[in-house]
């Protein structure tokens, strides 16, 4: 039965690619004829996974990297279909048809409800946690029913678990892990950390004892350094600590040496310090991984920057609030004219419930040096709304085609911002290309 999931998997992937299609079908076909499938496959060599709310696909590509580049012939799932049939799919089609996996390194980008389809059934060497936040609450319910399902799979897992030390949601990951060794990321405290916050908070009680949390800082949402008002859960020493964070010129320094972060924000800083975590428990040279940072491809529609005759643009995915709250900060910086296009939808892959936007800071974009906020999408009204709410006083256009959204975005005007959900971003893309032509 093994042999034939993977000659079907492979089948049907290669007459997809014929037609010029991808996708997770074959894996679901592999899984049909054999569920249990990926605990026959024969690995040499590590086996990561990367998982958490945020960061997860960069983080996973920047991890490829660092292993590619110290010597590595690495498997991984870039292109980001993270669920068990798409993993299934990457795997089986990298397989020989006795199960031997082609590679002495896999690197795998999990949706974090699909770790207890993945971490039971393959050899994993490490897993990678970035954060939980609060996201897509129709798919993914809430947050703590998902750190539950990651949960129940840890008492048995002997690898390695390379944590953001700031989230004790993931630190709590750590007590149901006996059997594991734990490493622990993080960054000390900046000019940028904050003694109080407002921001969409889920760190607010102790994991182990429901006390309150308390915190000497925090970088962002919930992340910080905390301690519980009654027992001994606190942020955890780390093995990795980022220091001299600077992020008008993203740099930061860790053990003395300098580094510059690849993309724009806080939060992408942590995705730097989780790949300098890897690095050092895999005995990987931090030259190596400057070397990942000073070439990590910019994601298309991550802080993507476009530019031409003069006009500047800048496209963003936005899911979450914790999420948005940074893209926000981003723009905020910004202290020169602008627009501002938002791109709401409320598909399947977007999350149908849209209340997230009243857990994000829009506020932090209303002011004098936004001239315009253009509101398209799906749920176009709902998030002008929004933003009448927040008290602007500007313009506020709400524009149904996509294309005419993002070209009065362009007008009278030298810097633009999109921000867009999952399945308006290519489109959105897409007609910025259009509009720059």
């Amino acid at each position: 039965m093994k042999h034939l999931s993977i000659l079907a998997t492979k089948m049907s992937s290669s007459l997809l690619h014929l037609i010029g299609h991808g996708g997770s079908m074959p894996g679901e076909i592999g899984l049909k004829l054999d569920k249990n499938i990926l605990s026959k496959l024969k690995i040499n060599g590590p086996v990561i996974l990367v998982t958490g709310t945020n960061g997860k696909t960069s983080t996973a590509n920047m991890i490829t990297d660092l292993l590619v580049n110290d010597g590595y012939d690495v498997i991984s799932n870039r292109k980001g279909d993270n669920l068990k049939a798409g993993i299934t799919t990457t795997l089986l089609t990298n397989s020989s048809l006795s199960g031997k996996v082609k590679a002495n390194a896999i690197v795998l980008e999990v949706d974090e409800l699909n770790v207890r389809h993945i971490l039971p059934y393959l050899p994993v060497t490490a897993l990678v946690v970035t954060n939980f936040f609060r996201d897509q609450l129709d798919r993914a319910r809430e947050m703590e029913q998902l750190i539950l399902s990651i949960e129940k799979v840890l008492p048995n897992y002997q690898g390695e678990l390379i944590l953001n030390g700031n989230d004790p949601n993931v630190v709590r990951l750590a007590y149901k892990a006996s059997k594991a060794h734990a490493t622990y990321f993080g960054m000390d405290k900046n000019k940028y950390s904050v003694d109080h916050t407002n921001e969409a908070s889920e760190g607010k009680f102790c994991p182990l004892c429901g006390h309150k949390l308390e915190y000497a800082y925090y970088q962002y949402s919930h992340i910080g350094k905390f301690h519980c008002s009654a027992c001994d859960f606190q942020t955890p020493p780390l093995d990795i600590e980022l220091q001299d964070i600077d992020l008008d010129k993203e740099t930061f320094t860790c053990d003395g040496i300098d580094f510059h972060s690849p993309y724009e924000g806080m939060y992408s800083m942590y995705n730097c310090a989780a790949i300098l975590a890897v690095a050092k428990v895999c005995k990987i040279s931090m030259d190596v991984a400057k070397k990942v940072f000073a070439h990590a491809p910019q994601p298309k529609g991550r802080n993507e920057k476009f530019e031409k005759n003069g006009h500047f643009c800048i496209l963003n995915l936005v899911k979450n609030p914790t999420g948005a709250n940074e893209v926000m900060k981003v723009i905020e910086r910004d202290t020169n004219p602008k627009k501002v296009c938002i791109v709401l939808n409320d598909r399947e892959q977007d999350g149908t419930d849209v209340s997230w936007i009243y857990d994000t800071f829009f506020e932090k974009i209303i002011t004098d040096e936004t001239k315009e906020i253009v509101c398209t999408g799906l749920r176009a009204n709902d998030m002008a709304l929004r933003i009448y709410y927040g008290g602007y006083q500007g313009s506020i256009r709400v524009i149904s085609q996509l294309q005419d959204a993002i070209h009065q975005a362009f007008q009278d005007i030298d810097r633009t911002y999109v921000v867009a959900t999952y399945t308006a971003l290519l489109p959105a893309r897409g007609a910025i290309v259009k509009e720059m032509e």
